[in-house]
């Protein structure tokens, strides 16, 4: 089952891919069905509303405003070696804020105080149901489904402090969608996809998820350790190797550039780079 939160004339609607067009559910975004209780897959599979050609789908960010929004960082080893990293024993965490979040086609911002933006493709998952302490047996059974993410970087500020935060939650940053596949599309198991990032039709990034450090089962269990992880939340997994800043010489996003990224089987998010106006 594929889902996705879709902008209608009065809001957003929570909608399910069914073919060439999108079925509207009675929720307002993705995040309202998966808190709307254990049987929201069989919500979103049985209901039948207002139909939208999928043409005519305009996205929003896939789950609009999650309670929270869990990052990792050099969980590749390609990524780790180019940005000259240890390899850590235990998962990089850090966070980003909503507002830093853009639909699958929308415009990414790229601020008014840095020429240091960089591109992060990644797979990112969403949780479908409060998970404590899991064991990683069983950490798959609370993944709602998979999309495509770009974790958008202004590397300056990321380094100016140990914190990350700073440099990962930059105003309308976040491209995450189109769609969120359910697991069952991978027989249940953790999927083994190919990732992509391309700016203005070139490769820069090309790998696969199975050579993830830490995979699903390990994340989901982890985190659900230090915290309940509630229905919405969105899992960023980490970047592969390729990432503008670990080339020589450096290379950022311009205004002007498509950013596209990929997850096989998944679809894409494909963004324009706008610099952000200053207000007044």
């Amino acid at each position: 089952m594929r889902l996705a939160t879709l902008r209608v004339g009065y809001g957003t609607r929570a909608a399910r891919r069914d073919g060439d067009s999108y079925a509207l559910l009675p929720y307002a975004d993705l995040g309202a069905l998966l808190g709307s209780g254990d049987d929201w897959t069989r919500t979103a599979e049985n209901t039948e509303g207002e139909r939208i050609d999928a043409a005519d789908a305009k996205f929003a960010p896939l789950v609009p405003h999650p309670n929270k929004i869990i990052c990792l960082g050099l969980n590749y080893a390609t990524h780790i070696k180019e940005m000259g990293r240890d390899t850590p024993k235990y998962p990089t965490l850090f966070a980003k804020y909503d507002g830093s979040l853009i639909g699958a086609y929308d415009p990414v911002t790229l601020p008014v105080v840095s020429d240091s933006v960089d591109w992060e493709a990644e797979l990112g998952f969403v949780i479908g149901r409060a998970a404590r302490h899991v064991p990683k047996g069983k950490a798959l059974d609370f993944v709602a489904g998979y999309t495509v993410v770009n974790d958008v970087t202004v590397r300056e500020y990321q380094r100016r402090t140990r914190e990350f935060l700073a440099g990962k939650t930059f105003e309308a940053t976040t491209p995450v969608g189109p769609e969120l596949v359910t697991p069952d599309e991978f027989g249940g198991e953790e999927p083994d996809l190919e990732i992509r990032c391309e700016v203005d039709g070139e490769v820069m990034q090309r790998s696969r998820t199975s050579d993830l450090l830490f995979g699903i089962a390990d994340i989901v269990s982890y985190l659900s350790d230090i915290i309940t992880l509630q229905p919405g939340d969105l899992i960023c997994t980490g970047t592969p190797g390729g990432v503008g800043d670990g080339r020589d010489p450096k290379v950022y996003l311009k205004e002007g550039q498509v950013l596209r990224t990929v997850v096989e089987g998944l679809g894409e998010t494909r963004n324009v780079c706008v610099r952000e106006a200053m207000p007044g």
